[in-house]
């Protein structure tokens, strides 16, 4: 009897995604919803499994965890990039590791454009007032007029550009390869990093996370926004210094900071980013959208299926496939 787990359903709505009844009928499937971080309690509620199907980059899958698992034969993540799955271990172990394809590009660009109202607008703030019977307690900032700074300007950036354009925002933009005619494209100019940050009145985060970009916001570049200035995240959190930003929040040395995602995820309970009342905190929802869950779910099922019916499969470490077959006969 093949046994199937799903991780991390937060908000236990797997099953509800996708056809998993495609599955044969003695495929035994068990959903969890809440996430470990303990690898010895991981690696014991996981050890008796053939099939784990993880949410892209919820649950890491180290070596440490990957041997640890003798049983497991599949790893589904969604999407075809997961940083937090050791794709050399798996290999090395005969773990195939396969993904799935994604749904539309624009929900982390809808969700950056939802925190930017919701902060300088005061939303959160406003809605909590009313309901405790207070009318109208800030003062919001306009953007017309004022500067949109993209770091990164890929395909999120470049939605992000396009609607502060349609807002009447000067938008300027820098990452290491940005061109002065690739930023004109999309309605931007292209300035110096040190320039990006001394001029946004909002700055947006939309590179990707590697080896030169973890740190690349830290306390000299925060030091150098200003007062009145934003901060948008829903990149990755190590791309931000995040003691440096606790601590420029809490100087009030920028205005506020709207976070999708953490150094740590979930944000642990207390956390100093919790504390303070300039942030507003979304539990990295960049991509929850019903469009995404039902095209990442869909597949997974896809996948399964084909690996339990022998079928060929979108491996991410095609290389495993020798090691498997040697590791399993």
């Amino acid at each position: 009897m093949p046994r199937v787990a799903i991780l991390d359903d937060y908000q236990g709505i797997a099953l509800e995604m996708a056809n998993w009844s495609a599955l044969p009928s003695d495929c035994q499937v068990q959903v969890f919803s809440d996430h470990l971080t303990d690898l010895a309690a991981l690696a014991e509620r996981l050890s008796h499994f053939e099939i784990v199907t993880c949410m892209r980059e919820r649950t890491p899958f180290r070596r440490d965890l990957l041997e640890r698992l003798p049983n497991l034969r599949l790893l589904v993540t969604t999407g075809m990039r997961n940083a937090a799955i050791d794709l050399a271990a798996a290999t090395d172990l005969g773990i195939l590791v396969c993904g799935t394809a994604g749904g539309p590009d624009s929900p982390p660009a809808d969700l950056t454009w939802g925190l930017i109202l919701a902060l300088i607008r005061h939303i959160p703030r406003e809605d909590a007032a009313r309901r405790a019977g207070h009318w109208g307690v800030t003062v919001g900032m306009s953007l017309e007029g004022k500067v949109l700074g993209v770091l990164g300007l890929g395909r999120l950036g470049t939605k992000v550009a396009r609607v502060g354009v349609a807002f009447d925002m000067s938008v300027i933009a820098w990452s290491q390869n940005l061109t002065d005619e690739r930023a004109a494209q999309c309605g931007a100019t292209l300035v110096t990093k040190y320039e990006l940050f001394v001029r946004s009145d909002i700055l947006s985060i939309h590179v990707q996370l590697s080896a030169r970009t973890r740190g690349l916001v830290g306390t000299r570049e925060l030091r150098s926004m200003k007062p009145t200035a934003y901060l948008i995240n829903t990149a990755r959190g190590p791309i931000v210094d995040e003691a440096a930003l606790v601590q420029a929040l809490q100087a009030r040395t920028i205005a506020g900071a709207g976070l999708d995602v953490f150094d740590q995820e979930p944000l642990p309970p207390g956390h100093p980013l919790t504390l303070l009342d300039n942030t507003l905190l979304v539990p990295h929802i960049g991509y929850v959208t019903q469009d995404q869950y039902q095209v990442r779910y869909r597949d997974t099922v896809e996948d399964v299926a084909a690996y339990l019916r022998g079928e060929p499969l979108r491996v991410l470490n095609p290389e495993a496939l020798d090691t498997s077959r040697q590791r399993h006969l």
